[in-house]
């Protein structure tokens, strides 16, 4: 049974995004103080004005423009509890690998936590856990197939003795306004691990196609105070040199 931390299985693949997203933006942010049209203000605005328009959008706080860019991501190697994380920001289209009609074979593996991974004694019993909820699920099938039932109908049963470590794959569109909400959340040290470490390569992926549209993008901490407040305050406040050494860990990824 393979039992691989996340670390070595999350893979986060930008899939497609709105043709220049950013002046996309900028000629909706213009459009509105301009009696041209959009298509005229796309193609009209310098380089220099979109960034400068973006600049007053995104640091003004009048994100509506951005709404208008929107980015596909691959997600593979992430938990279902992951995933069920994930689909809380309704503001995005979701398409999930389904249980149902994929079966979890032996190519389908589970997440283990870290610290658990880290504990010798922790990982057997989790080891124990999923060798359990595997052999229930293949022999579960085995049983609907002596019985003549069709295969969608087996699996759908089969997978309730799943745990949440089970891994899946999701296709996630997001605009840039909820990304920006989504890294901020996030890439948070009280988000959870693996929905932290995700935060943290979308957010890589983005600065690398659209650094305009997802400047200053990050925790609050990182750029100013976090707005936990006091009682939810981690107390350990994010530094740029520990951001570079994110992003060069997630660029060895790619």
């Amino acid at each position: 049974m393979p039992v691989t931390p996340v670390s070595a299985t999350q893979k986060v693949t930008l899939l497609s995004h709105t043709p220049e997203p950013e002046r996309a933006v900028a000629a909706a942010g213009r459009l509105c103080y301009s009696s041209s049209t959009a298509a005229e203000l796309r193609e009209r605005m310098t380089d220099a004005e979109v960034e400068r328009l973006i600049d007053i959008l995104v640091g003004s706080g009048h994100h509506s423009a951005l709404e208008h860019a929107s980015f596909t991501f691959g997600i593979d190697g992430i938990s279902r509890a992951c995933s069920h994380q994930l689909v809380r920001h309704r503001l995005a289209s979701y398409s999930q690998q389904s249980q149902r009609y994929v079966r979890f074979d032996g190519e389908g593996g589970f997440i283990v936590p870290p610290k658990i991974a880290a504990d010798p004694e922790a990982a057997a019993v989790f080891e124990q856990a999923m060798d359990a909820a595997r052999q229930a699920y293949e022999r579960l099938v085995e049983l609907g197939g002596e019985r003549g039932l069709e295969k969608e109908t087996v699996q759908e049963d089969a997978r309730f003795v799943l745990p949440n470590a089970a891994e899946t794959r999701i296709v996630m569109t997001m605009n840039a306004r909820e990304l920006r909400h989504f890294i901020r959340i996030r890439s948070c040290r009280r988000a959870q691990w693996e929905i932290n470490a995700l935060a943290w390569r979308v957010r890589y992926l983005l600065l690398r196609t659209a650094p305009l549209l997802f400047q200053k993008s990050g925790p609050d901490c990182l750029f100013g105070k976090c707005q936990e407040g006091k009682r939810m305050f981690c107390g350990k406040v994010y530094k740029p040199e520990e951001v570079e050494e994110i992003e060069a860990e997630w660029a060895g990824d790619q």
